[in-house]
């Protein structure tokens, strides 16, 4: 009997030993694989058991929670939800999360460890916090004057706050409503593949993701080359820049649209937005000094994140001497996005110094405590301070008296850049409006708001398209709106 107990015992401890090592090959071994299988709704159904966190602009929530009291419980809300979506992006239960719900998904679906007051809290006690609250940069002010702006037409705007870096409005034209992408089932499904196969593009983030021929608004970028490099030290000066201008190397003439460019000075040629002057003067600076100051605003740069990645603008590092003349002014393969040209303008607004542009102003807990903040950095030292001061007072100019007009706000300095893009074969596409800006109140000690806007309106007659008209507007009443708060 004693005999038969022992075998008894000593099977169990074989099969409890099987048991353990089985658990621990499934715990161990195996968990990866389970935890990614698509079968395993574990996952989903915690990670949306609870309300999703918020997004804030301007101290207000854009993003809310709906109880569908289904096995996937909370679905993402959007207030407003086409003018923010260039900012929040989408979170999806079906096609996951974009922008800032990708970039701060932690912090906003709970799994921050820092959003627990003990560090590896939810990891030892396999709960989930309350998703945290993030706060944008964003004025709703600005935004909402952006967005109105741009009125559905294509297009994008991006403002910064040149002294910070802070990202003001950050909007692109036609938009989507991520609410409809929040959830499962066929209607989601539909209204993904409707938004992805139109022709509009509407999920396209065009002021971070589309670059752009800038055009003459890169006209500030040579200048700043241009003086940096000493080529020109008196803006008022005459060049020596014939009429016509023949590329160099080429018998191509490159037309001005402007009467009096032939030997006109750096501050007419900026004023008037001279094509011939611009291109002969960043031929002459060469192209170690054109690219260098390019660079040192930001075109190139493949690292931009505001959290979201930016898509690099690009000034090509080899050419010719008559392909450096017509990326001086903006053509050739010079390409730039919005918060790119809004840069441009910040640096210059700001000194010469360049603040690396953030989105994401701090994160918080649901209660309120803070979790991170985000502080603003230098980003570059883009060009020399007395450089800045000279192209200010030439940006004023244009506003003032010279091509961009539409722009001037009573009560305060402006300076700006109108530029018309050409694009497409032989130029024929319809060309694209660009103005970047800044704007300082008559009572602050420094500029409030730099500002790039773009419109790409296919429907407009081609001969009426201009920065001054299409863009300058727009670039105006968010200015206004910033100054105003």
């Amino acid at each position: 009997m004693t005999r038969t107990i022992r075998r008894a015992a000593a099977l169990c401890l074989v099969l409890l030993a099987s048991l353990l090592v089985n658990a621990a090959r499934v715990q161990i071994v195996e968990s990866p694989a389970l935890d990614g299988n698509p079968a395993n709704r574990r996952g989903p159904i915690a990670r949306y058991a609870e309300p999703r966190g918020e997004i804030l602009a301007g101290g207000r929530t854009v993003t809310g929670s709906r109880d569908t009291r289904e096995q996937l419980r909370y679905e993402r809300t959007y207030t407003d939800g086409p003018m923010y979506a260039p900012v929040t992006g989408y979170a999806s239960q079906t096609y996951g999360t974009s922008l800032v719900e990708h970039a701060e998904d932690a912090a906003l679906s709970g799994t921050e460890p820092l959003l627990s007051v003990f560090p590896l809290w939810n990891d030892l006690s396999r709960s989930r916090r309350a998703g945290g609250r993030v706060h944008t940069t964003i004025e709703p002010a600005a935004q909402e004057a952006a967005f109105r702006g741009l009125a559905g037409r294509r297009g994008a705007v991006a403002a910064l706050e040149p002294s910070t870096g802070r990202v003001l409005a950050l909007v692109s034209s036609p938009s989507y409503d991520p609410g409809v992408l929040s959830g499962t089932g066929p209607a989601t499904r539909r209204a993904w593949a409707e938004l992805n196969g139109s022709d509009a593009e509407p999920m396209l983030n065009r002021a971070i993701r589309q670059t752009y021929p800038p055009g003459s608004a890169f006209k500030i970028v040579t200048a700043a080359a241009v003086l940096d490099a000493g080529l020109v030290r008196d803006v008022d000066a005459p060049t020596d820049t014939p009429d016509p201008y023949v590329l160099p190397g080429t018998r191509t003439r490159l037309p001005d649209a402007a009467e009096g460019c032939g030997g006109a000075s750096l501050a007419y040629a900026i004023q008037w937005s001279c094509n011939s002057v611009l291109a002969e003067l960043g031929s002459e600076a060469g192209l170690p000094a054109v690219l260098g100051t390019a660079e040192n605003f930001g075109f190139n740069d493949r690292s931009l994140r505001i959290p979201s990645p930016v898509a690099p603008s690009a000034f090509d590092r080899r050419m010719s001497v008559d392909q450096l003349a017509l990326s001086s002014i903006g053509q050739f393969n010079t390409t730039a996005t919005p918060l790119q040209m809004a840069m441009v303008s910040a640096a210059v607004a700001n000194g010469g110094t360049l603040k690396r542009p953030y989105l994401v102003d701090r994160v918080t807990t649901s209660g309120g405590r803070p979790v991170r903040r985000y502080h603003q950095r230098v980003y570059r030292r883009a060009m020399n301070p007395v450089t800045a001061q000279k192209l200010q007072r030439l940006m004023v100019r244009v506003v003032e008296d010279g091509t961009g007009r539409n722009a001037a706000i009573r009560g305060a300095r402006v300076g700006g850049k109108t530029g018309t893009a050409q694009h497409g074969p032989d130029n024929t596409g319809t060309p694209y409006a660009w103005f970047i800006a800044w704007a300082q109140a008559d009572d602050a000690v420094q500029p409030g708001v730099a500002v790039a806007v773009v419109v790409e309106d296919a429907e407009a007659v081609r001969g009426r398209i201009s920065g001054n008209g299409s863009a300058a507007p727009i670039a105006r009443a968010v200015m206004e709106a910033v100054l105003r708060d």
